[in-house]
């Protein structure tokens, strides 16, 4: 409970304390209690415990805590926020924890600042209240008081299942829950990395103040070993035995056919690890596949994507450079630098790095046809106009998103609850009908009056047109920020050129102001040339 409501360290896991040694509460969190008041949720707890005679020794599990996390894009393209996240997930919790005692928190800080909404369910391990039997429940008398939770893989299936429902119903992101992961990387080894990485930078830092040089910078777990090895061998290898050999030969990694799996062997492990603790993508079926493209001389797709050169098409379309990708460095002004006027080894370091930069941006504007710096300048603003544009067109594909999120949420809300708008028409006893089912009617009268407004003919769309819908508009938007990145880089580019062109074009103006004046005229010829070329 400390967790869930005071700020923590992330790092250490301490809790955080103001000057007067006092806890802190987090900036912004929505607290709710099921079959208790979350205020006293641990003394509810150990009296339903007492009374049913649970939990009383030390090792026994005294409860469970499950957690949804939304995706980081459903609060801008979504309008999801801590309070409806909150709504949302104490429906589920009352839907697949009924009878026992929970606690609902929401935070909207996500881990390591990520942003993401999340939310805590924490229940005790015993129910208290007897519930009419699931479908998910396969232990016996797991319906009635007093008998222990118990987090099945039928269960755990049944909440993914759920999930994914509640996302689809109210318009957010998902990912497919219930599929195996291509690459499995589970909580455990999460954490591993995470701890890992911490404590290789620790040695790091140590060993760069002994003045040397660390030969890593990325802590890497025996999976990942595996992965990365598996990755590069399978690129090239035709059949099972091909891929065997170069698994052993290059990473000293055995690896055998066992039960319809393949199995690996790390250098530094005595057991092996099966493929289905890696992921989809390293097991026979996927692998095998592979391994046929191979043999047919088709080349498999990369996971990270390749820069491509197009300098033959630049000059019919100066936009057709996205993906050219140069080591160009802006130019360090000498006049201004504090470290070069302190230090005479680093300004003359800085000189030559000057030159190099100097000489790689003459290179690069002849590759591309700048014969003046009108044209550099003309090219620069017309690339900033095409940035500009690329944003505005994003800006308004996520609007469009957005009101379709609301399309679907909306229409969603009210197929669900019309069967109870429906018996309440036909209801005797409004009132009392009304009394019983509040949320309900409410949420269909919302979200018939919000569809009312927008589909002014009276004309609705099927939530599967909607839904075909989102999944073009999501494909436009990831293009369309695929190509705003690249405009970002282009721009970018653009700019450290014309930046290292001024700076050329300064320091030729200043050498030319200490020559002799007879050479003057040679030397202003000189920089009217250079102008010329450029």
């Amino acid at each position: 409970m400390e967790y869930l409501l005071f700020q923590h360290d992330e790092k250490t896991g301490k809790m955080l304390q103001n000057e007067l040694g006092q806890k802190i509460l987090r900036d912004e969190f929505y607290l709710d209690g099921l079959n208790c008041n979350p205020d006293t949720f641990d003394i509810e707890c150990r009296m339903t415990n007492e009374a049913f005679k649970k939990n009383r020794r030390r090792n026994e599990l005294k409860s469970h805590h499950y957690i949804i996390s939304f995706d980081p894009a459903d609060v801008s393209e979504c309008g999801l926020t801590g309070k409806r996240a909150q709504e949302l997930c104490l429906e589920f919790a009352k839907k697949n924890f009924p009878g026992y005692q929970a606690v609902v928190v929401t935070h909207t800080d996500g881990g390591n600042h990520s942003g993401n909404i999340h939310t805590h369910i924490v229940i005790n391990s015993v129910r208290k209240n007897a519930v009419a039997r699931q479908n998910y429940m396969d232990k016996p008398n797991e319906e009635k008081a007093g008998y222990k939770h118990r987090s099945t893989n039928r269960f755990l299936e049944h909440l993914k299942k759920e999930v994914m429902a509640m996302c689809e119903r109210e318009g957010l992101h998902q990912v497919d829950l219930l599929s195996p992961a291509p690459e499995k990387v589970t909580e455990a080894e999460f954490r591993a990395i995470t701890r890992g990485q911490k404590k290789l930078e620790q040695i790091n830092q140590e060993i760069v103040q002994k003045g040397l040089k660390p030969t890593a910078t990325t802590f890497q777990t025996k999976k990942d070993f595996l992965r990365k090895a598996i990755d590069e061998c399978s690129g090239s290898a035709r059949n099972f035995k091909e891929f065997q050999s170069l698994l052993l030969e290059n990473y000293n990694i055995s690896v055998i056919l066992q039960r319809g799996r393949y199995r690996y062997l790390h250098p530094d492990r005595d057991l092996r690890i099966t493929e289905k603790a890696l992921g989809t993508d390293y097991g026979m079926e996927h692998l095998e596949k592979r391994f046929l493209q191979n043999d047919n001389g088709i080349q498999p797709e990369h996971r990270t994507t390749t820069h491509h050169s197009v300098h033959g098409d630049y000059h019919k379309d100066p936009t057709a450079i996205f993906y050219y990708r140069t080591h160009l460095r802006l130019v360090v002004d000498l006049q201004t630098n504090v470290k070069a006027m302190q230090s005479e080894a680093y300004a003359r370091k800085v000189k030559i790095t000057n030159l190099q930069q100097m000489a790689n941006t003459l290179i690069y504007i002849q590759e591309h046809g700048y014969d003046t710096r009108e044209n550099l300048s003309r090219i620069i603003s017309e690339a900033s106009a095409k940035l500009n544009e690329a944003q505005e067109s994003l800006d308004e594909l996520s609007a469009e998103l957005k009101t379709l999120n609301s399309q679907i949420h909306y229409t969603g809300q009210y197929f669900s609850s019309k069967g109870t708008y429906t018996e309440f028409i036909r209801s005797r006893s409004k009132k009392k009908f009304r009394s019983e089912h509040a949320s309900e009617l409410q949420a269909y009268e919302q979200a018939r009056d919000w569809l009312k407004s927008f589909y002014t003919d009276g004309k609705m769309l099927s939530m599967k047109s909607l839904k075909s819908r989102k999944q073009n508009l999501q494909d436009k938007i990831s293009s369309q920020k695929q190509a705003l990145q690249e405009l970002r880089s282009r721009c970018t580019e653009l700019e450290t050129v014309s930046y290292n062109v001024d700076a050329i074009l300064d320091r030729t103006a200043m050498e030319t102001e200490k020559v002799p004046i007879q050479s003057a005229a040679h030397h202003n010829s000189q920089k009217e040339r250079k102008e010329e070329s450029l």
